[in-house]
């Protein structure tokens, strides 16, 4: 049974997201992210979908509400629906949501549909099938374009995520991807690229200069105030069109006095804030013989993590950030 708590950190914010990395693979190599030649975990150092449900139902017993599984890509980890079913059926978890490559969407789309999956992000960077292969190193465009469409049809609130990247042809990506909402009911949300691991080494857009360059290119651009989930993305709409435009703006629009958020690596690792390399190991206490007392270290451990949580990101002074891995080894 949970305790149906409301979990506060030092400075009042509730937490009630966590972000759940299944595993550090993906069968992309996005060059801002996990590039060819990157060192992965041996399996074994993975948490299993057992290990990770113990964890959500105690997070659940903590005020955790909500739950987005990410990777690396989540779809390459086997039997992935049957995690999803196990998380929807924890008690206390409301939402189970995906971000996803979208290249396997379609092969595990009805499987995740019936285990109860409540939306999906999809990562999309552009709209030019030769500037997609640049970035990810693969043709699997028109496998996510067609995954954007099955998903959306298949009644899955459906949102494409997309860097907002500062060189080439990706600078002028975000008109093309924005009207993908006009005759679509979904949301594309534009990301401000963080310096962790080797987004280091690239430039991203402020959404600042962004924001001003949608409304030069749609005057009568609106606030949408509807709520589309537990996240920090601002919303807009172009009058006459079907679906949203977000900006998650991490840099230009700090938002850390309202981050709900926690993140679980793929080896167990609870990290309380993206930008620092702080958090606690819960594999260790995860794979201790079953025993009350283990059990209740588990939810001191998650308890004293989330309450330490930092007040704010320093991704504005790069000497400070002390996350140093790459962002496919903890879900971003």
């Amino acid at each position: 049974m949970t305790e149906n708590m409301r979990m506060d950190d030092r400075f009042g914010r509730k937490i009630e997201y966590m972000r759940i990395s299944v595993t550090d693979r993906c069968n992309l190599r996005c060059r801002y992210c996990m590039p060819e030649g990157v060192p992965l975990s041996a399996m074994e150092e993975l948490l299993t979908f057992e290990e990770i449900a113990e964890t959500a139902r105690i997070g659940a017993s903590l005020g955790i509400r909500f739950i987005k599984l990410t990777g690396g890509e989540p779809l390459i980890r086997r039997g992935l629906p049957s995690l999803v079913r196990m998380l929807k059926e924890t008690e206390g978890i409301e939402k189970v949501t995906l971000t996803t490559n979208g290249t396997l969407l379609e092969k595990h789309l009805d499987s995740l549909v019936r285990a109860g999956l409540d939306a999906v992000n999809i990562s999309l960077d552009t709209m030019d099938p030769e500037t997609y292969r640049q970035i990810t190193g693969t043709d699997a465009y028109e496998a996510v374009l067609s995954a954007i469409d099955a998903a959306t049809h298949a009644g899955l609130y459906t949102k494409v995520n997309a860097v907002s990247l500062a060189a080439g042809e990706e600078k002028e990506a975000w008109r093309d991807l924005a009207e993908l909402t006009k005759d679509r009911p979904l949301c594309v949300r534009f990301i401000e690229l963080m310096p962790i691991g080797c987004g280091r080494d690239f430039a991203g857009i402020s959404h600042r200069e962004l924001l001003g360059r949608m409304y030069e290119t749609w005057p009568d651009l609106q606030a949408d105030p509807f709520p589309h989930g537990f996240g920090p993305a601002v919303y807009y709409r172009i009058p006459g069109y079907r679906g949203s435009i977000g900006l998650i703006s991490a840099i230009h629009g700090k938002f850390c006095d309202s981050c709900n958020r926690v993140r679980l690596t793929s080896k167990g690792f609870l990290k309380p804030c993206l930008c620092y390399a702080d958090g606690a190991d819960l594999r260790e206490i995860l794979r201790a013989p079953l025993s009350e007392e283990r059990e209740e270290l588990l939810r001191a451990k998650m308890r004293e993590t989330i309450f330490d949580k930092p007040k704010a990101h320093c991704f504005e002074e790069l000497p400070a950030v002390t996350e140093r891995a790459l962002m496919s080894t903890f879900g971003g």
